[in-house]
C-alpha cells in the first residue's frame, strides 16, 4: 500500500494512513522503532506463527532469506514478524531471517537497483506498484503454487487481482485499505436521521434531509464529492456491473461507455447534481480538511481520514464521526471499494522462492494473519478473516468485502498521470460534455495508452 497502514477498526481507534491513492499521507501509527531501513531478525514465542509444516523438510538448509517490509511492520506488528521468523525457524533452523525496513519514499528506486543486481527474496509493494513489476518479467510466477498458501481461495478480490497479470499469479495479498461513508453524527441527527442507509435510494433521501435542514447555509454539501474523485466514480461503474477496461488476448478493451458502465457514471452524476457542492474541478485529496470546517454531512474516505478530520492541530476534534459502507444500488451488497493494500512479491532473480514461499505463508497464512489482525487491526488478505470481533463491525472492514482494482495492465499508470478518468468526469459534472461524450472520449484515449498506440 503505497500509504501507512490502515487499522480496519476506523471510528474506534487511532487510525493511520490506508490506500494506494491518497496523496495525503499523515505520519504512521504505532510504537517508536528503529530507523525505516533497518534490519531485525529477531525471533519471538510461535503462538502468532502461521501454518506449520514438518520440521524435517528443511532441516539440512543453510543460508540467508532477505525480506523488504515496510516500517509500518515494524512499527505497527513487530511481534507478528517475530513470530513469523519463529515459526520458519523450526522449519529451516540454518536459514538466518534477515528482515530490513524500507519507506514508501524511496523503496522502488532501491528495489530497482538491487533486481539488477542481488535482489532480496521477498518484497512489499503497494498493490498499485505490483502491475509494472509483473509486466516487466522482474517477479516469479508462483502460479502453480498458490494452493500452498492458505486462504488462498478466498482472498479478497481487489488484492489477488493487483498480483495477477494475463492470468498467471505473482504476488501473495498481504493487507488491505477500504473506504466508506464517514459521517457527522450531529447533524444526521439533527436532520431526523436514525440508521444507516442500505440502499443508494435511501442515502439519497438521507441527503436531501440533511439539505432541508442545513440548505440555509450556502457552503453546506449534504455529501461533499470532488469532481475528480475517481475512485468514488469507478465504484459505482463495477456496482452496476461495468468495469473499466478489458482484456482479451493481449488486447485491451476500453469498457465505459458499455451500458453497465453508463448505467453507474449516470447515477454517479446524479447523485454529485443533487447533494453535493464540491467544485467539479478538484480533487478529494482535501475533504477531510473541508469536512473539519462543518459544513459537510458527509464524505467517501479512506478509514485514516476520520482521524484527520478530528486531528486536534490540522482538524476538528469536536466533530462526534461515524461511518457505514457505501450502499449499493439494492440492499444486497455494498458499492464495491477500491481496494488499496500491499502485495508480498518475490522477484525472478531470487535463488531461494521456496524459502520466501514458506515464511510468507507463516507470515499472513491462516494463523499469522490472525493474530495480525487481531494485534493490529488491519484489513486483513482474506473473506475468510473479516468476521474476526476484532474487525467485524467496522464500516471499512464490511467495505472490503465487496471490492475492485484498477486493469492490470502495463501501461495503465499512464492513464493515471495522463488524469484521463479525471478530464471525463470533470466534463460530464461540469457539463461539458454528455455522460455518453465524456465516456467516449475517454475511452478512446484508454485504449491508444493500454496498446500502446
Amino acid at each position: 500500500m503505497k500509504a501507512r497502514y490502515l487499522t480496519a477498526v476506523g471510528l474506534t481507534a487511532v487510525l493511520a494512513v490506508a490506500g494506494c491513492s491518497s496523496s495525503k499521507k499523515p505520519s504512521s501509527a504505532g510504537a517508536s522503532s528503529p530507523a525505516a531501513g533497518s534490519s531485525s531478525s529477531a525471533s519471538a514465542p510461535a503462538s502468532n506463527a502461521a501454518s506449520s509444516a514438518p520440521a524435517s523438510a528443511g532441516s539440512s538448509a543453510s543460508g540467508t532469506l532477505t525480506v523488504w517490509l515496510q516500517n509500518d511492520a515494524e512499527n505497527g506488528w513487530p511481534k507478528e514478524v517475530a513470530a513469523a521468523n519463529t515459526a520458519f525457524a523450526a522449519k529451516y533452523p540454518n536459514v538466518k531471517v534477515d528482515v530490513e525496513y524500507q519507506t514508501w519514499g524511496d523503496h522502488l528506486t532501491k528495489l530497482d537497483a538491487a533486481l539488477a543486481a542481488t535482489p532480496p527474496d521477498v518484497v512489499e509493494l503497494g498493490n498499485t506498484e505490483t502491475t509494472k513489476y509483473m509486466a516487466d518479467g522482474a517477479l516469479a510466477d508462483i502460479t502453480n503454487d498458490k494452493s500452498k498458501f492458505d486462504n488462498s481461495g478466498t482472498w479478497l478480490k481487489g488484492l489477488a487481482d493487483s498480483s495477477t497479470y494475463q492470468g498467471k499469479l505473482y504476488g501473495v495479498p498481504y493487507y488491505a485499505g477500504a473506504r466508506g461513508v464517514i459521517v457527522d453524527k450531529d447533524k444526521w441527527a439533527a436532520a431526523g436521521i436514525t440508521s444507516a442507509p442500505t440502499t443508494l435510494d435511501e442515502l439519497k433521501a438521507d441527503g436531501d434531509k440533511l439539505k432541508a435542514k442545513y440548505g440555509s447555509d450556502p457552503n453546506f454539501s449534504a455529501f461533499y464529492i470532488p469532481g475528480k474523485y475517481w475512485y468514488m466514480a469507478m465504484s459505482f461503474v463495477y456496482g452496476y456491473g461495468g468495469d473499466i477496461a478489458s482484456s482479451n488476448g493481449g488486447t485491451w478493451t476500453a469498457d465505459l461507455e458499455q451500458p453497465a458502465a453508463q448505467a453507474g457514471l449516470t447515477e454517479f452524476k446524479s447523485l454529485v447534481d443533487d447533494l453535493s457542492k464540491a467544485p467539479k474541478d478538484q480533487a478529494e485529496d482535501k475533504q477531510d480538511s473541508v469536512m473539519a470546517q462543518g459544513h459537510v454531512g458527509m464524505i467517501y474516505g479512506n478509514g485514516w481520514e476520520v482521524g484527520s478530520v478530528n486531528d486536534p492541530k490540522t482538524g476538528n476534534p469536536n466533530l462526534h464521526l461515524d461511518s457505514f459502507p457505501m450502499p449499493g444500488k439494492d440492499a444486497s451488497a455494498p458499492l464495491p471499494s477500491f481496494l488499496g493494500g500491499s502485495d508480498l512479491v518475490f522477484p525472478a532473480g531470487s535463488k531461494n522462492l521456496a524459502w520466501g514461499e514458506e515464511w510468507v505463508n507463516d507470515f499472513v497464512g491462516q494463523n499469522g494473519m490472525t493474530a495480525l489482525v487481531n494485534d493490529a487491526k488491519v484489513i486483513p488478505n482474506t473473506t475468510s478473516l473479516l468476521t474476526l470481533p476484532s474487525i467485524a463491525d467496522s464500516a471499512f472492514t464490511k467495505a472490503a468485502n465487496n471490492s475492485w482494482f484498477v486493469p492490470t495492465a502495463k501501461n495503465w499508470a499512464d492513464v493515471e498521470s495522463q488524469n484521463v478518468l479525471q478530464t471525463m468526469l470533470s466534463d460530464m459534472l461540469s457539463g461539458k460534455k454528455s455522460v455518453a461524450d465524456a465516456a467516449k472520449a475517454a475511452d478512446t484515449q484508454i485504449n491508444s495508452i493500454l496498446n500502446g498506440s
